[in-house]
């Protein structure tokens, strides 16, 4: 057994905590523009309205995260989206921990701090998501295997193992993590690692708690397997992918220390013991581009090469030209990051040059708003006898949980559709032989009612004397 003896390192407390809470403050203070967004709002609906186990795009933890808060303050989008502030705020100190794990000084881990902070990360984390909190929790047991690495103490795999099972009940990604770090130790070492029995106590953890999810995707023909079909399809091709990758890690410091990082984890004989994982992270960049991922899977893998190249950097003797640059870097990635957040007028432009501005967040979300109220007064409009037989059918599920959240003021309760998760939450009642049909194809309900009228040409359609019971109709209407 080696246990590496590099001397402990005082961690920084207030300078990396001032950077967290800095990253904190600017998502607090801009969640609550500008609207909802449709991903955050389908969560939301499916936590709030329709509990359960599983899902077919996820597992149950965001719903349910995001059913809490809209129980504790409704409506409140600053609630809504709190838990990914604070993780967001969370992550940029425990890759300050990672940093310091690797011989880090202090200067090491504020830099490692600074880098997740400004990373795409941060700006995703306006928003409530899987693609969020889950690169969060690979973070945290990233930081947990560096420091077994160092210390040994086999507690850490036990604890890693129950970060793994809230990861499973987030998104069903981190397997590729932990398969890709089992080999790079089996080939690289420390072999050890393999032979250790709370590893697999806490993988028997992390099985037991995804149980339950496992079990509703059996019982529903495991939908969550044609995932992978709908975000192929998606796939913008290579050249894009290793764009958005890289990029993501944020403009300026953030992918310049992804790519040192992970050169320095590869090739440094000080971090030849964590080597390992530099060449894991590789290979689950590699796979989830050839399976044609998308870019966002890999965000939860930059902490530690972001530790690896502050760590790496300050321990060489740079000129002072060089030392008087770095620190200007982070200034510009602090800026693009803060101009990527929602502190622009809701019509101001929505990019500077080839920098996003973050009022595209805007174009976004408000028009999905507007769209809500358009389905809203065209459904009130209705006379009151008709009103009462009509449910509110959405092509595809962003109209529909948009629909569903904003609809409240018109009358809308409930709104169906057959697009991917919203078909599991059931059709409308026998009692509806009516329909008010959001989006782009008509074609899809007429075939089972006797009349179509249009009401918003392009866009809504009104649909009467349905021909079929629901339970008949309802298996044809599903879509991925």
């Amino acid at each position: 057994m080696t246990v590496l003896t590099r001397p402990k390192t005082a961690f920084a407390t207030g300078p990396v905590l001032v950077v967290a809470g800095l990253a904190g403050l600017a998502l607090l203070l801009t969640s609550g523009r500008y609207a909802g967004g449709f991903d955050e709002l389908y969560f939301l609906v499916a936590g709030r309205d329709h509990l359960d186990w599983g899902y077919f795009d996820q597992p149950p933890l965001i719903p349910a995260l995001a059913a809490a808060m809209d129980w504790l303050a409704p409506g409140s989008l600053v609630a809504l989206r709190l838990p990914m502030t604070l993780a967001a705020a969370a992550g940029v100190v425990v890759t300050a921990l990672i940093a310091r794990e690797l011989g880090g000084g202090r200067g090491a881990q504020v830099m490692a701090a600074a880098c997740y902070a400004t990373s795409g990360i941060v700006i995703a984390s306006h928003w409530l998501a899987t693609y969020v909190l889950d690169p969060f929790l690979w973070t945290v047991v990233s930081w947990l295997l560096v420091r077994w690495t160092r210390t040994r103490r086999d507690g850490l795999l036990g604890w890693a193992g129950v970060v793994t099972a809230v990861s499973l009940e987030t998104k069903f990604l981190i397997p590729a993590l932990w398969a890709a770090v089992l080999l790079a130790a089996l080939w690289l070492g420390p072999r050890e690692l393999l032979t250790r029995p709370k590893l697999w106590l806490g993988a028997a953890i992390a099985v037991a708690a995804t149980v339950p999810t496992l079990v509703w995707q059996a019982a529903h023909g495991w939908p969550y397997t044609h995932m992978s079909d709908v975000v192929a399809a998606e796939f913008p091709g290579y050249g894009s992918f290793a764009r958005d990758a890289l990029l993501g890690a944020g403009i300026g410091a953030g992918v310049l220390a992804l790519v040192y990082g992970v050169w320095r984890l590869l090739r440094s004989p000080e971090l030849r013991p964590y080597r390992y994982l530099g060449v894991a992270a590789l290979g689950v960049a590699v796979a989830v581009l050839v399976l044609h991922g998308r870019a966002n899977y890999v965000t939860g893998l930059y902490a530690v090469p972001f530790a690896a190249a502050a760590t790496e950097l300050t321990r060489r003797n740079l000129v002072r030209w060089w030392k008087a640059v770095v620190w200007p870097v982070f200034a510009f990635s602090a800026v693009v990051t803060l101009a990527a957040l929602p502190v622009w007028p809701a019509t101001a432009r929505t990019s500077y040059g080839p920098f996003q501005l973050g009022s595209a967040f805007a174009q976004g979300e408000l028009p999905q708003q507007e769209l809500a109220k358009a389905i809203g007064q065209a459904y009130a409009a209705l006379p009151a006898d008709v009103r009462a037989r009509t449910a509110v059918y959405a092509e595809i599920y962003p109209f529909a949980a948009v629909t569903e959240f904003y609809g409240a003021p018109y009358g809308i309760q409930r709104v169906y559709s057959g697009h991917r998760g919203y078909w599991y939450f059931g059709p409308p009642p026998e009692s509806a032989d009516a329909v008010l049909f959001a989006g782009f194809d008509p074609g899809q309900l007429r075939p089972y009612f006797a009349h179509e009228t249009t009401v918003v040409d392009g866009l809504l359609w009104e649909y009467d004397g349905r021909t079929a019971p629901w339970r008949d109709v309802w298996p044809a209407l599903k879509r991925q």
